[in-house]
């Protein structure tokens, strides 16, 4: 029933047409499973990402202590 009412209100604002039901949606093609080198590449922006954030608060810290 929720739905039903749902739907109505939709149809009043004149926005149904716009919202796909179930059937519009296709299947996609299968997609092969990520490999070892997505794998690296993830792991590689990880460490550059946290090396990054370590010598920020290094330097951050490094300024604090040459500045007081």
């Amino acid at each position: 029933m929720a739905l039903f009412a749902l739907d109505i209100v939709f149809w009043l604002v004149g926005v149904r047409g716009h919202i796909p039901r179930f059937d519009d949606f296709r299947p996609e093609p299968a997609v092969p499973a990520a490999g070892p080198v997505h794998a690296a590449r993830v792991l590689a922006v990880t460490v550059a990402v946290l090396a990054v954030l370590a010598l920020t608060v290094w330097t951050t810290v490094w300024l604090a202590i040459r500045l007081f």
